[in-house]
């Protein structure tokens, strides 16, 4: 990451508190929810403790997750920037939302997201043990199942997110979209490869990618599609098996 997108994750923090200084003023009720944001002076440690939060219920187990948290951002300060481009990515993408501070404090695709991202620091610092520790407390927390080897851009937006499963060796680039229940995983014959997601793509509820293929830049996945074979940049998949529709090159077809 460059020192711009470290100005936007400053920026981008002092927005959030300016959103929950003014939301508590509004609806004192929300004080207890947003003193966290009020008590850190920066943004790693607000994400350290949602983090926590998110992933253990039980208070006093929360503290060695936000202590790795807080150890992966002062060690990869970039952590930090991919997490408030992934926040801009929601409130940009998503026309409910007219802020940072509903989707910080509420969606939990953005937390599994941030959470995953401390488990891969972990999995690439050769500690895999507390990776996949992490990774099973915020699939049992979060019904959002992210393995610690997969690979992830940034301005991702896990959406509704819910049944979501990116197994072990996916790879997924920027501004990718995922909806609810959708699985992306290396098929049983072939463990050694996982689907690669391009730029822009859009995966739509309850789609299933699997095995040793990719997904072209801003390809569309229809809702349920099973797609097990290459998907064209720009291309829509839909049904099951899935086939290709709105393609540039040619017309509809039947993966094979």
């Amino acid at each position: 990451m460059t020192g711009s997108a470290t100005a936007h994750s400053d920026d981008l923090w002092r927005a959030i508190r300016r959103e929950a200084e003014a939301a508590v003023v509004a609806d004192p009720f929300l004080e207890a929810a947003a003193a966290f944001i009020l008590d850190q002076g920066e943004f790693g440690g607000a994400l350290a403790f949602l983090i926590g939060r998110a992933i253990c219920r039980a208070e006093p187990d929360r503290a060695p997750f936000m202590r790795v948290a807080r150890e992966a951002y002062a060690a990869e300060p970039a952590l930090i920037d991919a997490a408030a481009i992934d926040l801009a990515a929601i409130v940009r993408r998503d026309p409910a939302i007219t802020g940072f501070l509903p989707p910080f404090l509420n969606f939990k695709g953005y937390v599994a997201l941030q959470a995953w991202r401390v488990s891969n620091w972990l999995w690439r610092e050769d500690r895999p043990d507390l990776a996949l520790m992490m990774h099973s407390a915020a699939a049992d927390q979060l019904q959002i199942s992210i393995h610690p080897s997969a690979r992830i851009g940034t301005a991702v937006f896990l959406d509704h997110g819910t049944g979501i499963i990116i197994g072990a060796r996916a790879s997924v680039g920027d501004e990718v979209t995922i909806l609810q229940n959708v699985t992306i995983a290396r098929h049983q014959d072939d463990p050694c490869h996982a689907p690669t997601i391009g730029h822009g793509v859009l995966l739509s509820a309850g789609a299933t990618v699997i095995g040793h293929l990719k997904i072209g830049d801003f390809a569309r996945i229809g809702a349920g599609a099973l797609v097990t074979s290459d998907v064209p940049a720009g291309c829509t998949a839909v049904g099951v098996p899935a086939r290709l529709t709105n393609c540039a090159e040619a017309g509809a077809s039947t993966l094979s």
